[in-house]
């Protein structure tokens, strides 16, 4: 069956991660058409936007996306081109697997655990309003004993209509993956009405599934302690929108850092395939970077796609390169200055040929 696929190059180290990310896609046999489609800071001059319209148009027609990093300005400029196609596609359901693979450097291997993250409300909604501003005196004027003169403000939606779907979704996606227990995670302790109605909501949707998925809470403070301590008593984590990023890149450190960390932005009517890590504008064009986590987001993305052999074969050759440490990026050698270490594209090469 012939898939086409809308493919994001992005920046910084984007392009050089995508192209070995085809390659090794590629190598499955899977037939894809790949219709390229660009985004990033580099689009504003060109489009006046860094997502244009033809990027979104692209991905709702397709169904289904690979993209590559995407750098997003810390405190000024743009707002995140990752969290606008999540809104703009209602990409609810973020999926971030956090798997040990031999061969890669970890003080954890027994860790495997699934993160969903619910991608479209919390601190992340965007509602926001600069330090002196009208809206902000307005809000100041509900509690002026409990927020300073001079200060900015977020506020978190928490709906039960999004809380009740991504667990929902963290549910049906342990029913389907065969795993045994979901682990809803919040700070309802302190955020009574907001964390408090995610976890009412939660225990609502775990009463469908009970005798067939355990269920229980952990805050998210604690949760932290306890994936260092013992993640092999985890298995699917679910969690709102900001503890849920926090928690992923703390699951990645588990098992070796964000270089093999994939993930996934799932909706009902798109999907959008990336690594969890940022696009390291630094080593662009260095040929240097891991391609690790970019291209098990491509397994990801097979698997959606229903190609589950294809996926197997890609893992498989993923670990076995991994586990041989010969053909690997600098990052992944036990020397990180070992002379021995191949590039970008020369790994997912080694990747692509343990497939033929």
């Amino acid at each position: 069956m012939k898939h086409r696929v809308t493919l994001i190059p992005g920046d910084g180290v984007g392009p050089e991660l995508a192209e070995a990310a085809r390659i090794a896609i590629d190598a499955t046999g899977v037939d894809i058409e790949w219709e390229v489609q660009d985004a990033g800071a580099e689009q504003i001059e060109k489009y006046g936007t860094p997502l244009p319209d033809q990027v979104l148009e692209s991905i709702r027609r397709n169904k289904v996306a690979l993209k590559g990093p995407i750098t997003t300005p810390i405190g000024t400029g743009f707002r995140s081109v990752n969290v606008a196609l999540r809104h703009e596609l209602n990409l609810y359901a973020c999926v971030r697997p956090c798997k040990y693979y031999p061969g890669v450097k970890s003080r954890f291997p027994e860790t495997d655990i699934v993160i969903i993250r619910e991608n479209t409300e919390d601190l992340y909604a965007g509602v926001e309003f600069e330090a002196g501003s009208l809206e902000m005196k307005q809000i100041r004027s509900w509690a002026p004993n409990k927020i300073r003169e001079d200060a900015a403000i977020s506020i978190k939606p928490i709906s039960t209509e999004g809380s009740r779907r991504i667990v929902k979704y963290a549910f049906e996606y342990a029913k389907a993956n065969g795993r045994r227990k979901v682990t809803a995670v919040c700070k309802a302790n302190i955020m009574k009405y907001t964390d408090g109605l995610f976890y009412k909501v939660a225990r609502e949707v775990a009463e469908e599934y009970k005798g067939e998925i355990e269920y229980e809470e952990v805050l998210v403070d604690a949760i932290c302690m306890q994936l260092v301590q013992r993640p092999q008593n985890y298995d699917v984590l679910v969690m709102p929108n900001l503890y849920g990023d926090i928690v992923s890149d703390l699951g990645a450190g588990l098992v070796g850092g964000l270089g093999v960390a994939p993930g996934a932005n799932i909706g009902d009517e798109a999907a959008v395939f990336e690594a969890t890590h940022g696009s390291a504008p630094k080593y662009k064009g260095l040929n240097k970077v891991n391609p690790t986590a970019l291209i098990l987001s491509g397994m990801l993305m097979l698997r959606h796609l229903g190609e589950f052999e294809a996926a197997k074969k890609l893992e498989d050759a993923v670990a076995a390169v991994l586990a041989e440490g010969k053909y690997v990026t600098y990052d992944l050698k036990e020397d990180r200055n070992d002379p021995t270490a191949v590039g970008t594209r020369e790994m997912a090469e080694a990747i692509a040929a343990k497939m033929k």
